[in-house]
Order: C-alpha cells, then structure tokens, then sequence
C-alpha cells in the first residue's frame, strides 16, 4: 500500500522573512522556532504548515526554477563546500553529508549541530528559501561523532534475534543524531550476506533474508511511525541498503576488491526470494523514506545474452520493480560517485542514471559539474522534466515530513543525552545479547568472580579493533585514543578480583586459574575488507594462534573469545578451546561481554551466518545442497545465571 500523507497542524513553522531572519543567526543556538506559526491564507501554500504535504509539494514545485529544482537532486561532501559556503546558496543544494571521517573541528556534539546549522543558513538564503538535507552513515551509532554511543555492527544485532532492542538501539542511534544536526541517516543495511570473504559483511543483519527482514525493525527505530514522527528531535530518516544484491556478488567479479561491487549473478527467481525480498519488507511494512542503490550489478543466468548491469543504471530495478510494482514513493540517492563507474562519458552517465530512476545524487566533489551537465541534458531533451519533476517532488515531500520548513534549525533538547549512562546501558545489553556461545566443554562458563584470570591477545583491550570500521573514521583505527568506551579487559577487571593481562602471552601464566584469550580482526571497512585485499583473509593471525597455544597449553581452564566481523578460521584450534565465544565487533560497551561471561545475563545469541570449516568452503549458506558447516546457521548454546 502506498503511504497517505496529510498535513500536520501542531507543527509551528517560520514565515519566509522569519526563515531569512533566523539564517543570520545560524550557530548560535538561537531556538528556530521562537516565532509565531503563521497560517495566514495569503503566505505560498508550501509555507502554511495546516495545509496537506501534497498540496504544498504542488505548490512549492510549481514556483521553482529548472536549476531550482536539479539544485534539489544534488547532494555535496561538506569538505567540498567549507571553504566557501556560499556554493550552498549559488548551487542551490539540496543536501550536504559528511562522509566516514568528515566532522567540525571541535569532533563535540555542539560542534556538530553548529556545523549544520550554519550549513542551513546557506540553504534557506536562496530564493524559495528550501531548507538543506543532511546526512550521515549512523551505522551503529552516530560513529562519526566522538562521544557517542557505539552500538554492536549489525551482524552482532543480528545475533540477537531481538527485534524490539534493534528498534531500540536504532532510537538511541535516531536521538543522538539528530541532536547534533544531521536529519538523515544512510542506514540500515537490509544485504543478506551470502559470503563471508566480503568486506561488508558485518553490516548485515545475516544470511537469509527471514532474519534480515524480523530486523528491519531498525528502521521503527530511526524513523518512529513513517511520516508522522520524522518530524520528531529524536527521529530521522532511513536509508536501506544497497539495493539489491550486493550481498550476493560473486568472489572474483569486483574491479576495485574480490567481491565487493561485484557482480549478483542470478536467476530472478533467487533475487527475488533471497536478495529483493528485505526492500519490499522495507517499503511496505516499515515505509522507508529513502534507498540507496548499490554499487554492485546484476546478470541474468535465466535470460539468455544477459550482461552485468550496474544497479545505478538498472531502470527495470529501481523503476519498474522498485518504484512501479513494489510501490516506493520516497527517492533514491546514489553511492558515493556510484555513477562515475558507469560506461561512457560524464553527461552520459547522468543522464542514464537520472533516467533509470536515480533521485538524488551523491556527486561530493563534482555538484558543480553535476548540475551544469544535468541542466544541459534537460535542455537537450535526452532527460525529460517530468523525470525531474518526480525526482525533486519524492525530496520534497520528504523535506516536509521531516519538519524541515518549520524548524529548520537543530533542536538540541536531546543534546545532553549524547553517550549518555542511558544510552549506553543500551549497548551494553545489545552487546550482551548478541554474544554466541558456541563451545563450553566441563562447564568453563560462567566465570566466577573469584578465580584468577589470565588474559591474553591484543584484542582485549582495543576500543578500536573493538568497534571496527566506520568508527570516527571510514576505516576505523587500532587503539584507546579515538572515542570513550570500555574494552573487553576493563569489563573483565570490573568483574573479577585477581587478573593478569599480556598481550602477547609472555607473563608468566603460574597460578592462573582460567585463560581467556582474545583473538579477532582489526578495522576495515568496504572493499578493503574483501578476503584478498591488502592481506585480509578468514584465518586467525599468527599472534592470535600463538597466544591460544600458549595459554590453551598453559592453564586447565580456557576460553577464546573472537572479536571480529565475519567468522574466522578456528577448525584446528578449536579442539585446545574449552570454551568459544564469538564476540563480534561490540563497540563502546566492553563491559557487556563481562556480563555473559561472568554470567550476570544468559548467552542467547544464536548465529546468524553459517560457520565455515575452511576458507575454500565459502560461500556457504544455510539451505546449501551439500552443507557441512563447523557451526551451522541458528547455533549457540545457553548458560544458567
């Protein structure tokens, strides 16, 4: 069903000569909605907040100018425009976003709403005074932001199999950042992953498309009740990504990685079951606001001279299935300069795009360009106006439930529950609930408080490992220095009494009564993940199986806990284990992994991908003709309090 919209007359609104008024003021904190609404019959119907959505879409449409309305599809990087904001105002943007690593100086959340407010003075100084859209890859947590709560990545969510804390992990995530500014999150990611050497694969709920859609209460959780609470300070608008299929490219078909932006090789029958399946949940179940398709393309095996076709440029997909049949009637943004890796030339790849169905255009270093060879192509007539005219009327209405007219400024009531105790309460108990006991030979867990610890492994005691790529920065970074937290050590030390730490298990382990050795990845993030690249593979590095058989041979009692994105390589390492916990990437809340341990919560978590033997057995999934995994989909094992 398609998403009826009306007019929200307890919203209070700033007149046109208030919304010049208050962008002087941007940055200041000066409340932007300290003025009376006005819903006089005489202002332009897009400004009278009692009057439909639809109506004053019409209306605001109606008024604008080509460039006006192309200024609406373009999204800039903010870097791209910091050093003369009055691009915003000549270019006539509709959107800015900070990409992974793109924040104010001060990295505060006062920083950050100052930023975007004096972003938006830009904006409402054109003509028709349209507010600017600004978004930010909140993808467990606003990660971009330091302070913030650092939520577990969303295949430890996955793990939870708890639909309603991922809805209230995504509230967390919606509050906090739209109290520094940002209205728009490119989250969450609906990939089913099928293929554990992909460098995304953390970023996916887990490989069928059942446990990805029971999660994509994710989107309640960003955007409350559809279009009626976007305007909300503690909601913001959803992206689900990357439509569709990028979980399911084949190893081996990407020019920039192994995997990833490669190529879906299908019949339609799969990609309908397996990788459409979660948008149409989205769209018609959750009535997400905005999608980004993908990077990776699509080829037929059930249609004879199929050839790999770029999702930017796939209008049957992002048209005829996504918009026409499925019933999308928000607006697609594309990936970072996704259709510069289009065949032919610049002007031919936007018009190829714009026509295939592309709203917005994530363009952060070319806005210029964009918009020069978009106008052209327009006034050539090879992009017809009523493909502009669809494009800027989805983003407009969309601009509109938001609130965005009426306060375009950051409403900054919930600035001071940034990190908060409450909120990391929050992730403490999704890092909890997404542990997965998958060994526990004699009874080694729970711990008790009063044993002697022994703890190895570089992995215990690194927030930055702990959390992995896109945190603060695109890639993540090693290390304590980046955001607050608390490591997996410091949870173990609030604890137990008596504990011993080495990093590499060259302390002598004398006395030590259980071992628990950390093992795991250290960040990435996209391509440079893949299995492949830059030295990425599933096996365990030679440090983590030194530091098992030292400690595993050195102390009765020993339990290995894996910090990492996907499932690594543990067949012959397993035996030495007496107790396996696979910890995922958990973000700040270290202290939640101590809770299961020490047996204060249950293990619950349960896998959400399948375990590989072997790196030469993926892809291997659940369902898989001849499946012979080490821990099958849907495992983990529980303990008693």
């Amino acid at each position: 069903m398609r998403r009826i919209r009306s007019g929200t007359p307890t919203r209070r609104r700033l007149t046109g000569t208030a919304l010049l008024a208050v962008a002087l003021v941007a940055g200041t904190g000066v409340p932007a909605h300290a003025t009376t609404p006005d819903r006089s019959p005489e202002r332009p119907a897009y400004l009278r907040a009692d009057l439909p959505v639809q109506r004053r879409v019409a209306d605001l449409l109606s008024r604008m100018t080509l460039a006006e309305k192309i200024g609406q599809m373009t999204q800039a990087e903010r870097g791209s425009v910091d050093a003369d904001r009055g691009q915003i105002t000549r270019l006539q943007l509709g959107s800015l976003l900070s990409g992974g690593g793109s924040t104010p100086t001060p990295n505060t959340p006062e920083a950050w709403a100052d930023m975007v407010d004096a972003y938006q003075s830009y904006a409402l100084a054109t003509r028709l005074h349209i507010p600017l859209l600004y978004g930010v890859d909140s993808v467990h947590g606003h990660n971009n932001l330091v302070g913030a709560t650092v939520f577990p990545h969303n295949i430890g969510l996955g793990a939870t199999r708890d639909p309603a804390l991922v809805r209230e992990v995504e509230h967390v995530t919606a509050t906090e950042t739209r109290a520094t500014g940002p209205q728009w999150v490119f989250a969450p990611c609906v990939c089913v992953t099928r293929d554990m050497r992909w460098g995304r694969s953390y970023e996916s709920f887990g490989e069928t498309p059942q446990l990805v859609e029971q999660m994509e209460t994710a989107i309640d959780g960003f955007q409350g009740n559809g279009g009626r609470d976007l305007a909300r300070p503690d909601r913001v608008l959803a992206t689900v990504k990357h439509y569709a299929g990028d979980g399911d490219t084949r190893f081996g078909t990407s020019t920039i990685g192994t995997i990833d932006r490669g190529v879906t090789m299908t019949d339609w029958a799969h990609f309908r079951d397996v990788d459409l399946a979660p948008y149409v949940t989205a769209v018609r179940r959750h009535d997400v606001g905005s999608i980004m398709p993908s990077f990776s393309s699509v080829q037929w095996t059930d249609r004879p001279g199929s050839a790999p076709l770029k999702m930017s440029a796939h209008k049957e997909l992002l048209t005829d299935v996504l918009k026409q049949k499925i019933g999308f009637d928000g607006f697609l943004i594309s990936d970072w300069e996704a259709i510069h890796e289009l065949p032919g030339d610049y002007a031919t790849q936007v018009r190829t795009s714009v026509n295939a169905g592309m709203d917005m255009f994530m363009e952060p270093y070319s806005a210029p360009d964009f918009e020069a060879t978009l106008t052209a192509e327009v006034v050539a007539g090879r992009v017809p106006m009523s493909r502009i005219d669809d494009a800027v009327r989805r983003i407009l209405r969309t601009k509109f439930e938001l609130g965005l007219f009426e306060r375009p400024y950051t409403d900054r009531r919930h600035l001071a529950e940034v990190g908060s105790a409450a909120h990391r309460a929050v992730a403490r108990r999704a890092v909890a609930q997404s542990q997965v006991l998958l060994k526990n030979t004699g009874g080694a867990l729970p711990l008790k408080p009063t044993q002697r610890i022994y703890v190895a492994g570089v992995n215990a005691d690194d927030l930055g490992n702990q959390a992995g790529g896109w945190t603060v920065s695109w890639q993540g970074q090693s290390g304590n220095t980046a955001f607050p937290g608390t490591t997996i050590l410091q949870g173990i030390r609030q604890s137990a009494r008596q504990v011993t730490y080495s990093a590499d298990a060259s302390a002598p382990t004398t006395g030590a009564d259980v071992g628990v050795v950390v093992v795991g990845e250290t960040p990435y993030a996209e391509f440079l993940g893949d299995v492949g690249v830059e030295g990425h593979t599933l096996n365990l590095s030679a440090a983590d199986r030194a530091n098992i058989e030292k400690v595993c041979g050195a102390i009765r009692t020993c339990v290995v806990l894996d910090v990492a994105g996907r499932p690594q390589i543990v067949t012959d390492e397993l035996v030495r284990m007496d107790a396996f916990v696979m910890s995922w990437l958990p973000g700040s809340e270290g202290a939640g992994v101590a809770d299961v341990l020490f047996g204060r919560r249950q293990f619950t978590g349960k896998l959400p991908v399948s375990w590989p033997r072997s790196e030469a057995q993926e892809p291997i999934n659940v369902g898989d003709r001849h499946y012979d995994p080490l821990f099958p989909y849907g495992y983990g094992l529980t303990t008693r309090r």
